[in-house]
């Protein structure tokens, strides 16, 4: 476990127990406690590093959805400006038709 947990843990654990040391406290006592704060300090950290792993998991999702939905949107929009021609296609058609078959009546009937 010692070669686990770095120095500075270690120190930090020692100041820790000698701080909350009771008097008439052996000194085996105390390292026992130091220990059993490193062990505490060492399985926060741990913790605190799933739940980073875990953040950036849920961010890279996010950001994943994200980009999905964007090019989705895109594709709708490749979808709407052709519906918007095929939309001014349909209100200019009739017109076209009448003015070509005016053209052929015209044609036909000069001839």
């Amino acid at each position: 476990m010692n070669s686990k947990v770095s120095q500075e843990i270690q120190d930090e654990a020692l100041a820790v127990a000698k701080a909350t040391q009771k008097q008439g406290q052996s000194k085996e006592q105390t390292k026992l406690i130091a220990k059993g704060i490193e062990k505490g300090i060492s399985e926060f950290k741990k913790q605190q590093k799933i739940k980073v792993r875990d953040r950036d998991k849920q961010r890279k999702q996010k950001e994943k959805s994200n980009l999905q939905s964007q090019s989705s949107l895109v594709e709708q929009e490749g979808v709407n400006k052709a519906e918007v021609s095929t939309v001014k296609l349909n209100k200019y058609f009739p017109w076209l038709l009448l003015a070509l078959s005016w053209a052929g009546f015209v044609l036909y009937n000069f001839k």
